[in-house]
């Protein structure tokens, strides 16, 4: 039988109680716990993998020494629902009880992004010599989800005088403007707030672009 799923904004996923561990990223949940070793991080996997099994929803999991990352939604959906709410709830709890803290400030998440004419002809070059697949209308990612997606943007004419990749980087709604702020400070310049606090329009001295994106104004 097909489970029904309940969905969830960004903003009430945020506003719940029990995810202060947890951040979300455009569409998908995010917690960062800072393992210490690699035992402890393999017995929260273990632990992790204990409660997906008795929930018959999965998480993706990037264990590393020291770190382990999180990232919850629904693929049937393609959003947040109540199952990630109930399985972030438990992976906190989880946490917490093995002694391991959450760093939700160290989240982000990330992405290629290519302007293109002919949106169709750049997704099939790139997805060939990435070995990607297509994904909807726009997107290409990686087939064993290891490796960041790239996203190709159709543009209505040529532009000239910038670069036509630039990098969507992921993070925190409440870290944003201090990453903006610390890159800025680093040299960066100012391309365009319009859109924030969903996203912010950055430039290296040389030019080189990146939006600093959040959920905020995204519903």
């Amino acid at each position: 039988m097909t489970r029904s799923y309940e969905k969830i904004s960004p903003a009430d996923f945020s506003a719940a109680e029990g995810v202060d561990d947890w951040r979300v990223l455009w569409w998908q949940a995010f917690a960062l716990f800072r393992t210490k070793n690699f035992v402890t991080g393999l017995a929260l996997v273990n632990e992790i993998g204990r409660l997906a099994e008795e929930a018959d929803h999965h998480p993706d999991v990037n264990l590393r020494y020291g770190v382990l990352e999180i990232r919850l939604s629904t693929h049937d959906t393609m959003s947040l629902t109540d199952a990630d709410l109930d399985l972030a709830r438990k992976i906190s709890a989880a946490a917490r009880a093995l002694g391991v803290e959450g760093d939700p400030g160290a989240i982000r998440t990330w992405e290629f992004a290519l302007d293109a004419l002919d949106v169709d002809a750049v997704r099939r070059f790139w997805a060939a010599v990435l070995g990607y697949r297509l994904v909807g209308d726009t997107d290409i990612a990686d087939p064993v989800g290891l490796y960041p997606p790239v996203y190709v943007q159709q543009m209505d004419a040529m532009r000239e005088g910038r670069n036509r990749i630039h990098i969507d980087l992921g993070v925190p709604h409440d870290v944003a403007k201090a990453r903006v702020e610390a890159a800025l400070a680093a040299g960066g310049r100012l391309v365009s707030d319009e859109f924030a606090p969903a996203w912010w329009t950055l430039a290296d001295p040389e030019g080189n672009e990146v939006d600093v994106a959040t959920w905020q104004g995204r519903g």
